[in-house]
């Protein structure tokens, strides 16, 4: 379960399965993670701080690390697929053009393995979320002023594409030289939407409206496929199951579906 070649990340793991790793770890180390008593001590936390025993509504162990049930919720599947905004001014246009320039190559690179397609996507689309939000952090702070809610809601649009990524790792396999991929294109967009959202913020989010759109598209052909039965409608990762609060027997069509809402979501707010 390590995070060698595309097989699991451990902030995708649930609490059991990283007290397995944890445990494995400190026994070849000699037993430096253990207490005094002898008796081993498991530490859930990135920092090395036992967090606190969350448990569900049912009483039962809380079984993630990277999302807490309070940030749960069933999506909204009610959206309007075809709703788009027209680019009229300058800044409008140049936004469309640019996130349209983008959609080829990926085209060309992903084809139809929309699992991956999937993966890469959503690497990119966390990242503008927090850059706004960071920025619009340290704006309040410079101005002695309140954001209007505004840093949250971008902050929780990051952690929400964040989550889609740790749901597409289960069901997809990049190969080496996609998650090389990730690396240079997370640093580049990172870099040049941090540019962009300093020179125009109005700019910057109708880029990332203009991509939610693309992302619409994306998965509404990979439900296709789905349908086709070109690729095989696997039950959904329990991870998903948990954050969507999905029924039990819910498949990879289903976390599709409210993956697509989520942005359509994202698109109408930006």
């Amino acid at each position: 379960k390590f995070p060698v070649m595309g097989v699991r990340w451990r902030s995708s793991l649930t609490l059991g399965e990283k007290e397995q790793v944890n445990g494995s770890s400190a026994a070849a180390a000699g037993g430096d993670n253990k207490r005094e008593d002898g008796n081993k001590q498991v530490v859930a936390s990135y920092w090395g701080i036992k967090g606190e025993e969350v448990k569900k509504e049912d009483g039962t162990p809380w079984r993630w690390n990277c999302f807490r049930p309070w940030e749960t919720y069933q999506a909204d599947l009610t959206i309007d697929l075809k709703k788009h905004h027209v680019p009229t001014t300058f800044l409008d246009k140049l936004a469309y053009w640019t996130v349209k320039s983008l959609r080829f190559p990926t085209d060309v690179f992903f084809q139809r393995r929309y699992g991956c397609r999937a993966m890469m996507l959503e690497t990119v689309a966390a990242v503008p979320g927090m850059v706004g939000g960071m920025l619009l952090h340290c704006k309040s702070l410079r101005r002695f002023e309140h954001s209007g809610g505004w840093i949250k809601t971008l902050l929780d649009e990051a952690e929400n594409e964040r989550m889609h990524l740790m749901t597409f790792m289960e069901v997809s396999q990049p190969r080496w030289y996609e998650r090389a991929l990730v690396f240079t294109v997370q640093g580049v967009f990172f870099n040049a939407y941090f540019l962009a959202y300093l020179a125009s913020p109005k700019l910057a989010h109708r880029v990332v409206g203009y991509s939610e759109e693309e992302a619409i598209h994306s998965y509404t052909e990979f439900l296709k496929e789905l349908d086709k039965g070109t690729i095989e409608n696997v039950p959904a990762p329990a991870i998903a199951i948990d954050y969507w609060r999905l029924p039990a027997d819910s498949t990879l069509r289903d976390v599709v579906m409210v993956v697509r809402a989520d942005e359509a979501h994202h698109r109408d707010v930006n």
